[in-house]
């Protein structure tokens, strides 16, 4: 039996990122499991009335509650003394990071039974590529336009992975769909625990960030390789580093692919570029330290 748990047929653009996320998804859970999926590209590309491309059991929901729903899944599913099914809330940087995350917080504060899953293409990418918490600094979009007083978006990534610790959370990953085995790993060692998990896949987007279709994953490899999207997982409050090159590539290489980026100078890369040694500096020293991040947040 073909174990692909989404359906060929979709409606996602080509080489989009976030379909191979929810597809890697699957091949770790398996069957018993009940998506519940927000608002936003791969709702829309994927559940085209009357047509599914889910071979799960799937629920669509608004983009502030698909974490409120399923809690309450999980919670029927106990009722009927269905302890095995892995419930999953399942988003974008929409429905996830910005306007779903209210609910997010409060399942990780009640530390509820469940796994909260983003895809992160950046952007809302559904409704015309507008900035979210989500874009990074530099990029250009339709609501942080390049131009003669803006370099783009001028604040850094919101950091959902280290909130979420800093509500308490038991397991909290990031992941890349170029790197499929860590991606699938990390969501069955999440599988395997209680409580509220949080992971955060990186998801390149052709359409919003103005690269070939042909380029996903090299553009996806190159965002782990020169430190500006880093795999780590966060268990019981020790940081692990999973991705550790002999040394960073420059983050030029992959600025310089993508069409969001290519208005930034010398000077604003630089910015960046000291940004990311700054943080892979301070996330080495945590990790050597041993400190428990859930004692300090």
């Amino acid at each position: 039996m073909n174990d692909d748990l989404i359906s060929p047929g979709h409606r996602t653009c080509a080489g989009c990122g976030s379909i191979l996320a929810a597809r890697h998804m699957l091949k770790a859970t398996g069957r018993d499991v009940i998506i519940c999926e927000s608002t936003g590209c791969l709702e829309v590309t994927s559940t085209q009335y009357p047509l599914t491309s889910w071979k799960v059991p799937w629920i669509h929901v608004l983009f502030e509650n698909a974490v409120s729903v399923a809690v309450g899944v999980k919670a029927a599913l106990w009722a009927q003394g269905n302890e095995h099914t892995q419930v999953i809330a399942f988003g974008g940087d929409g429905g996830i990071v910005d306007i779903g995350f209210g609910a997010v917080s409060g399942a990780l504060e009640r530390n509820d039974d469940i796994m909260i899953i983003t895809y992160d293409n950046e952007a809302y990418a559904n409704t015309g590529i507008q900035r979210s918490g989500a874009t990074p600094f530099g990029a250009s979009t339709g609501t942080s336009p390049h131009g003669k007083v803006s370099i783009g978006k001028k604040v850094w990534k919101k950091n959902v992975p280290m909130i979420a610790v800093a509500h308490g959370a038991g397991y909290v990953a990031s992941a890349s769909i170029a790197y499929p085995k860590d991606l699938q790993d990390k969501i069955k060692k999440a599988m395997s625990i209680k409580g509220t998990r949080y992971i955060h896949i990186h998801t390149p987007c052709p359409v919003g960030w103005g690269f070939d279709s042909s380029k996903t994953i090299e553009i996806a490899r190159l965002a782990v390789q020169t430190g500006m999207w880093i795999l780590f997982e966060i268990e019981d409050g020790k940081f692990k580093k999973m991705f550790r090159p002999t040394e960073l590539m420059p983050v030029e290489n992959y600025l310089r692919m993508q069409k969001r980026f290519e208005h930034l100078k010398e000077e604003e890369i630089k910015i960046i570029q000291d940004h990311i040694n700054q943080t892979w500096k301070e996330l080495d020293n945590l990790e050597k330290s041993g400190v428990n991040l859930r004692t300090i947040l």
